[in-house]
């Protein structure tokens, strides 16, 4: 069901009238203003009496009251039972992100370490994405850096290979992880399938928490080789033995009684909010993460902490236990709904002693400083903007800089590259590449690659927010470059109709020395900032770190090209085939001259392929 008022007016008597057409059903409603904007997304069990909550002119708080007066429509969407509204409701904050809700704005995927079951021997790798892989997922954990740690764990106490598996099958004699005792040497025969499979499953033993009993064996086992006189198997346990010993020593900071769980904690300050998660699994500490959350201020916890937890397990599996320093709204709702998710029961506890109490209030502890870090932060960045209003006198603060470099080899492996700082810091997930495709460009003409690349970006801003209000327009351009740079960017910005954007082009100056940098706008003189001033250091970060992404940029797009073959153009032929072509011929130049029996005489390639990739290169040639 869906309605809309055709009045312009806003405010609680716009909602009064959409009282009349709906009914008791449960469903989620949306507010929009008088320009069909939406501000809030909402679920209710009861839509009339969640609505008629907002029909009152009084009694609200100062959030909900201004999202009022700015309401000029609503949209219904009724639903069989509560719960499928609180997941239609959540899947609609994440994609529309209304200005009154709570926000998760960071749902980066978490890593997973994977022991495959596709070989002989597996191998044990991270892992991040859809798990489609043929293995054993285990995870997840905060950051790489925590995957790292545990990979290296594993590879110290189970030797197990991390090779890819065209390595393994192309080594003669063993590699340097074979050499520091972290693999077993599979590739070249140095274990048997069986031992190596043990190895795998102490190591799945190991990530799911069952180790009691390990060393036990692992020392049985040592004295039982000593005494068969197999002094370098029992070396190799030994070794096996102290890494376990080291690992667990290592890890007494981690829960006994825990087993797993996600430990959730909200701390908030000055209208702003962290959550702090920390990751339990195998009664494992397997790293931590903040979030802040978008939030007006004078939401209730529970408001948030609902809204946080229904975002974040929205694309992920949430564990069997889930400890909050807060509670939840409708918590038998919530869990219903990760328990449907999850297939298996999902539990909520804020717990008020013992370890889980503990685990809470460390993650709590946590969540405070990093939100007291990152206040601090924020008030560094907004003082830095304001400087870079007042020193190349701006008419406003700019809450976008956006950052521009170019990065190529006397033209070759051309790319545009546009970084974006914000009153937050720098917004990786804004950042934006271009590749360069205008082929009358002179190679090496940076002007026109400039051109290209602004074009290009403010030609779909015109069409994506022509009234800029979605924060996508930037405040202030920084352009490398010095007086040609500029004009040549004003003179693009004129043609597009959008002259009113402030530049500033950034030039090295003298002996292109830090410091000494000249700063070059339309129509007025050259300008330089003092040595020691925080905006100076501030640009000349954005610069380097725009520098930093372009030159990644054109490596990889350099380091694809050169490990280009034609072979990757020939219809059917994947990384398997390519590789056995490649391993058989030596070079692709030597499969475009092979002879038709020739193809068909390497490993994998049948008949009908052979003839596909003999006809192709006889096509070309």
């Amino acid at each position: 069901m869906s309605s809309e008022s055709p009045s312009i007016k806003t405010g609680y008597q716009v909602i009064q009238g959409y009282l009349r057409t709906i009914d008791s059903s449960p469903g989620v409603y949306r507010m929009l203003d008088s320009e069909s904007r939406v501000l809030y997304v909402g679920k209710a069990r009861n839509l009339k009496n969640r609505v008629s909550n907002y029909a009152r002119p009084t009694g609200h708080s100062a959030r909900i009251a201004t999202m009022i007066s700015h309401t000029a429509s609503m949209m219904f969407l009724t639903t069989q039972t509560e719960t499928e509204a609180l997941l239609l409701e959540q899947n609609l904050i994440k994609q529309l992100k209304p200005k009154y809700n709570v926000l998760l704005r960071d749902d980066k995927s978490f890593p997973n370490i994977l022991i495959s079951k596709d070989h002989d021997y597996p191998r044990i790798d991270k892992h991040r994405g859809a798990k489609k892989k043929k293995g054993t997922y285990f995870g997840p954990f905060a950051s790489a850096g925590a995957v790292n740690r545990t990979l290296n764990t594993l590879q110290r106490a189970f030797l197990l290979r991390t090779c890819s598996d065209s390595d393994y099958e192309t080594r003669t004699r063993p590699c340097l992880q074979y050499q520091i005792k972290r693999c077993s040497a599979p590739c070249v025969g140095k274990i048997e399938v069986a031992e190596y499979k043990q190895l795998v499953r102490d190591a799945e033993r190991f990530l799911t928490g069952k180790t009691t009993d390990m060393q036990a064996a692992l020392a049985k086992q040592m004295t039982q080789a000593s005494e068969d006189m197999e002094f370098e198997r029992a070396a190799a346990l030994r070794d096996r033995i102290k890494a376990l010993t080291q690992v667990q020593t290592a890890q007494g900071i981690n829960p006994q009684n825990t087993t797993e769980a996600d430990v959730i904690a909200l701390h908030r300050d000055g209208g702003q909010a962290c959550v702090q998660v920390f990751f339990i699994r195998a009664n494992q500490n397997w790293g931590n993460r903040d979030y802040y959350p978008r939030v007006s201020g004078d939401e209730d916890p529970a408001e948030v902490m609902q809204a946080f937890i229904g975002q974040f397990y929205a694309d992920r599996e949430p564990p069997r236990l889930l400890l909050l320093s807060h509670g939840v709204d409708d918590e038998d709702l919530v869990c219903e709904l990760l328990a449907d998710k999850a297939g298996r029961k999902v539990e909520i506890v804020v717990p008020q002693r013992g370890e889980k109490a503990e685990l809470v209030s460390g993650a709590a502890r946590n969540a405070r400083e990093s939100l007291g870090r990152k206040m601090s932060e924020t008030a560094t960045q907004a003082r830095l903007l304001r400087g870079l209003k007042e020193a190349f006198d701006l008419p406003q603060v700019p809450q976008r800089v956006e950052v521009y470099d170019n990065s190529h080899i006397q033209g070759a492996f051309a790319v545009g590259a546009m970084i974006v700082a914000g009153p937050e810091g720098f917004d990786k997930n804004q950042y934006r590449k271009f590749n360069i495709r205008g082929e009358e460009l002179t190679p090496g003409d940076d002007f026109g690659m400039m051109k290209e690349v602004l074009t290009r970006r403010f030609k779909r801003l015109l069409k994506e927010d022509p009234d800029r209000q979605l924060g996508t327009w930037p405040g202030l351009l920084l352009i490398d470059g010095g007086a040609g740079q500029v004009s040549a960017v004003r003179e693009i910005m004129d043609e597009l109709g959008v002259s009113d954007v402030p530049m500033v082009g950034v030039a090295k100056g003298v002996d292109r020395d830090h410091g000494k940098e000249e700063f070059y706008r339309t129509g007025k003189p050259v300008m330089a900032l003092p040595r020691n001033d925080p905006v100076l250091y501030f640009i000349q970060r954005m610069r380097d770190e725009a520098h930093r992404f372009a030159i990644g940029t054109h490596r990889a797009k350099r380091s694809k090209a050169i490990g280009a073959t034609p072979l990757d153009d020939v219809p059917g032929v994947g990384a398997a085939r390519k590789r056995a072509l490649l391993q058989h011929f030596g070079s692709a130049k030597a499969v475009g001259r092979a002879a038709l029996a020739d193809l068909k005489a390497v490993d994998g390639i049948s008949d009908n392929m052979a003839e596909t990739i003999y006809g192709y290169f006889n096509e070309k040639g």
